[in-house]
């Protein structure tokens, strides 16, 4: 089984923290730890016009990530409210 390594972004490590509720921090923490194993799990979705850029919905929230292929990485770009989340893409 490939394993990928998961990086997050710094801004987007910041906007984990402001997430509103611990509960909501905790299972955007577990969706992004899963991503190793799998970085296409059930529910992701690829983003229109974008180059291997995906997203998870964790009810109104988005985590949009970029998967590497070759170099087996994940990079999570962003973690925001749906209506903010695509504006910077």
């Amino acid at each position: 089984m490939v394993s990928y390594r998961v990086k997050i972004k710094s801004s987007a490590q910041k906007e984990i923290h402001k997430l509103p509720s611990k509960g909501l921090r905790n299972k955007v923490v577990d969706i992004i730890d899963s991503l190793n194993a799998n970085p296409f799990p059930e529910g992701s979705k690829k983003i229109k016009g974008s180059n291997n850029i995906y997203r998870i919905r964790q009810g109104t929230y988005r985590i949009v990530y970029q998967v590497y292929k070759n170099e087996l990485l994940v990079l999570i770009i962003s973690v925001r409210h749906r209506r903010d989340v695509y504006k910077d893409l």
